[in-house]
């Protein structure tokens, strides 16, 4: 049996509250046991509502953030137990790529420059070697090797965009976590970086944590899908039965907010009361109970949680999984 490029078990992240009456507050539940694997050469899509923890969970097992609790396993390695030296080692193996183009840009380098400075930091390549390099890796994202030389400013965004991929790049990593990076850009732009990624993909074999809450995005480019709800995994399988044939209550209201591109469909919106609970207050029971429109939602679920267990194709966290909502 092959094993998984990564494999995150039980994730949690903490964040203890802060303020001048935040002594005895309770922490700030941003992710809450999250498990699950991604293959070589895989996209995993990532989705749910603002605030549900996607991006902290893509953080959390880079160590921009350092984890509670839990393990991240790359080849073979728990990041979360090596010492800085060690995780210096492995941290070129594993790059990111930012929503904002611009912001996670210096703009007082060159895009040249910042392109440069994995290979510098890392010594992957030799001084005079550099700008060959920097010109070949522009090149292989679709931009002028000629404009190594501008600013963050004098670009498009979806040209910064392209920008940071080739800076993620440069350090030759197998796992790149895309943080919703199409989402700041117009939907013709959207497709251009989707399949300049999956050409990528195709052609350095790069596995993909692809952080989204464009539904259709993640249909085009993940081959799996996980749904996350206040900190948890609340759904995960292949991508065409998550979104075709939800089983989660929470799946399908996500699904009813997708734009429907033909005006004469009809589709039928499912409105949720109530805004989500708050991380620091999670509700008993099932997390989503409180705003859970399933017609065999009963008491078990506000005092039993239900763990992810496996229902045909996908994994799902809700007692009554076998019935459809």
């Amino acid at each position: 049996m092959t094993l998984p490029l990564l494999e995150v078990v039980d994730l949690v992240k903490h964040y203890k509250a802060t303020g001048l009456f935040a002594r005895d507050a309770p922490p700030v539940r941003a992710v809450e046991g999250v498990s699950f694997a991604v293959s070589r050469g895989e996209t995993l899509g990532l989705v749910g509502e603002s605030g549900c923890g996607k991006t902290t969970v893509g953080r959390t097992l880079l160590r921009l953030q350092e984890a509670t609790s839990g393990s991240v396993r790359f080849e073979g390695a728990d990041l979360l137990a090596l010492d800085p030296a060690a995780l210096r080692q492995v941290r070129r193996r594993l790059q990111i790529i930012f929503q904002d183009p611009y912001s996670s840009l210096n703009p007082r380098r060159t895009i040249g420059q910042a392109v440069a400075e994995g290979l510098e930091i890392h010594r992957l390549a030799p001084p005079r070697e550099i700008p060959a390099r920097v010109a070949a890796l522009l090149e292989e994202v679709g931009l002028d090797p000629s404009h190594a030389e501008r600013y963050p400013h004098e670009f498009s965004g979806g040209q910064r965009q392209r920008i940071g991929i080739a800076r993620a790049l440069a350090v030759e990593p197998t796992f790149i976590v895309c943080d919703e990076p199409v989402s700041a850009l117009d939907v013709s732009v959207q497709a251009q970086v989707l399949n300049l990624l999956a050409d990528l993909q195709a052609r350095r074999g790069l596995s993909y944590l692809f952080i989204a809450h464009d539904l259709a995005v993640v249909r085009q480019i993940a081959r799996r899908t996980a749904v996350m709800y206040l900190g948890r995994i609340v759904e995960i399988g292949p991508t065409d039965d998550v979104l075709s044939r939800p089983r989660h209550p929470y799946t399908r209201a996500l699904l009813s907010a997708v734009p429907e591109p033909d005006p004469t469909t009809k589709r039928v919106r499912i409105v949720l009361p109530g805004d989500p609970p708050s991380p620091s207050n999670p509700p008993p029971g099932c997390p989503f109970h409180p705003r859970c429109f399933h017609p065999l939602k009963d008491a078990r679920c506000s005092v039993e949680r239900p763990l992810l267990r496996t229902i045909g194709p996908v994994e799902v966290a809700c007692h009554y999984a076998e019935t459809p909502p």
